[in-house]
């Protein structure tokens, strides 16, 4: 076992799929620039010196390398595309959904799209457009599985899973869980570091974890909501209010099994998510919960429906955070 920060632990997954796997290839802007930070974030450092054939800079076109991407998927290929700032997935939003989701049923399965996209979230002082969590554009599409990381070891797994599906996937990652270091080291940073078996393993795609067991009242996150939202149910259990904290990891497909069972061990759910409130991921569990199993009392907490501000202050204020989410177990369990 060895302990890692989740670029650490995602570095490793995507060289041991590399190794493992010769038509895996990384494509993105200034992923293997020498001298580089290695992306945005460090987890592709040294990549370029280990694969330099297989690590491909391309120009700041995300449009004009996903599809690239795609096309290489569709012929055999399975790439693994990078994007700086999660936000500027909109820029290839054509090649994504209309290319990548769609064209294994459009061709009625005779082509497949092996396609990792990876993309940054979050707010961290970098403003409306560097910011946005992302989830909620695509989530809804069919076609596309979706997944967000909140430790290394989930990381690793998740991503090597990605890699070897024969569908498109994307993986939604925290910037202020990555726990890269030096020029890169965020601040506000939160400990998701884990320990990592040497062996080789994946994690389901389609799975939730229970990462605290409690009675009372569930609480549904992912990324730095599930740690958020831990901290709340360590807050809570000093008065004798016993929080079970579910960490979705697997937003389209959701696991509907996990979710339900805590549902109803507690009959009270409170949905956490660091993005706006109005047709969130968080509005769909809330949905299909209600739907499932009606008269469970259910709760959100969310950020206002505004842009990220760019102001430390007001980010502060914009995001959920412990106590907020503690504030809004105590009203539910008041009612």
């Amino acid at each position: 076992m060895k302990r890692q920060s989740i670029a650490e632990a995602l570095r490793d997954g995507i060289v041991e799929e590399m190794q493992r796997d010769p038509r895996v290839f990384c494509i993105g802007e200034d992923i293997g620039v020498p001298g580089g930070w290695g992306g945005a974030f460090t987890v592709t450092l040294g990549l370029h010196e280990k694969f330099p054939d297989r690590t491909i800079n391309t120009p700041i076109a995300e449009l004009g390398f996903f599809g690239i991407a795609v096309g290489a998927a569709i012929m055999g290929s399975r790439p693994i595309a990078d994007v700086q700032y999660g936000d500027f997935l909109f820029l290839a939003s054509d090649q994504i959904i209309n290319n990548a989701a769609k064209l294994r049923y459009m061709s009625g399965g005779q082509l497949s799209v092996p396609l990792v996209m990876r993309a940054p979230v979050g707010a961290t002082g970098r403003g409306s457009q560097h910011a946005q969590n992302m989830e909620r554009f695509f989530t809804c599409v069919p076609g596309l599985k979706v997944v967000a990381p909140s430790n290394a070891y989930d990381a690793k797994g998740l991503l090597k899973a990605a890699v070897r599906d024969d569908n498109p996937v994307m993986i939604f990652e925290h910037k202020l869980l990555y726990g890269s270091k030096g020029a890169r080291a965020e601040p506000g940073a939160v400990d998701a570091t884990s320990d990592i078996p040497e062996y080789d393993f994946t994690v389901p795609l389609d799975k939730a974890a229970v990462i605290r067991e409690g009675g009372d009242v569930t609480l549904i996150a992912w990324l730095l909501m599930a740690h958020f939202s831990h901290a709340a149910a360590v807050d809570l259990a000093r008065s004798s209010i016993a929080a079970e904290v579910v960490d979705v990891r697997s937003l389209s497909p959701l696991d509907w099994n996990t979710l339900l069972a805590s549902a109803r061990k507690t009959g009270r759910v409170v949905i956490v998510e660091e993005g706006p409130k109005s047709g969130g991921v968080g509005a769909e569990i809330a949905a299909g919960l209600s739907e499932r199993l009606p008269g469970l009392a259910i709760a959100r907490v969310a950020s206002p429906d505004i842009p990220v501000p760019f102001s430390p202050t007001l980010e502060h204020a914009y995001r959920p955070d412990a106590a907020r989410i503690t504030d809004a177990v105590r009203r539910l369990l008041a009612h």
